[in-house]
């Protein structure tokens, strides 16, 4: 995600360029009207008492452009954003920032929608990895996933606690043939080195089992036994699935 190359010209320094359109009886950009400035950028779309207010749509000369809602120079209101990178941001702006709902299409194919707060994720919201079809749904803090989440696979989801990106603390597997594992996620230090130097703690996340429940007792073996290789198999998925 990157906003480089998404200011706007300050219209209020030094020359505004050209402008084609509606003045109020100061001589200031009041209504409809059309402008190129002096950077190659364009806006055309409201004006009130000089300022960019109201609809309206400012193209960049590197390719990215805003439709939408304007006050005082800043977006905000509903606004749709195309970013250089190729990205998209369709939702809510409050003074020049993504704040409140909106939907976030990034290069790679993978969405997410749900609640902004300063140009982050924050709060409720779903991540969609497009290359898997996996999707996170939960809470989401600064950016990161963060206390309780649920990770959703093609025939298993795992609900539990998240902590900077990852699962932390307990948690359960849910899997399609009717099983469920809880456990929690743990971070166990290994000691790395070797000869005389001080070795060195290496934290890796473990998933530690505690229970296992069934729908149905009498296929309870067989369940284990199917759900534990799936698991082993979701722990690699997920860790893949959540490189942001």
């Amino acid at each position: 995600m990157s906003d480089a190359g998404s200011e706007e010209f300050d219209e209020e320094r030094g020359s505004l360029g050209e402008y084609e359109g509606d003045r109020n009886e100061a001589g200031e950009r009041h209504g409809q009207g059309k402008a190129v400035l002096p950077n190659g950028d364009t806006y055309q779309g409201c004006y009130e008492s000089g300022k960019r207010s109201g609809q309206g749509t400012y193209k960049f000369k590197n390719g990215a452009r805003y439709a939408g809602e304007w006050c005082l120079n800043l977006k905000h209101g509903q606004g749709i954003f195309h970013y250089p990178d190729g990205s998209k941001y369709e939702g809510s702006w409050l003074n020049d920032q993504r704040h409140g709902l909106g939907v976030y299409s990034y290069p790679n194919g993978d969405t997410y929608d749900g609640e902004w707060l300063h140009h982050q994720r924050h709060g409720q919201g779903t991540y969609t990895y497009q290359e898997t079809g996996s999707q996170y749904m939960g809470t989401w803090v600064q950016g990161k996933m963060e206390s309780f989440g649920e990770l959703v696979h093609l025939s298993h989801r795992y609900q539990g606690n998240f902590a900077n990106n990852a699962p932390s603390g307990p948690g359960k597997y849910m899997f399609d043939i009717g099983c469920e594992q809880h456990g929690e996620h743990l971070y166990i230090d290994q000691a790395k080195g070797d000869g005389e130097e001080e070795e060195l703690a290496v934290s890796t996340l473990k998933w530690k089992p505690k229970s296992f429940s069934s729908l149905s007792s009498r296929h309870t073996e067989e369940l284990q036994s199917t759900c534990g290789g799936r698991l082993r198999q979701s722990d690699r998925k997920k860790r893949q699935d959540l490189q942001l």
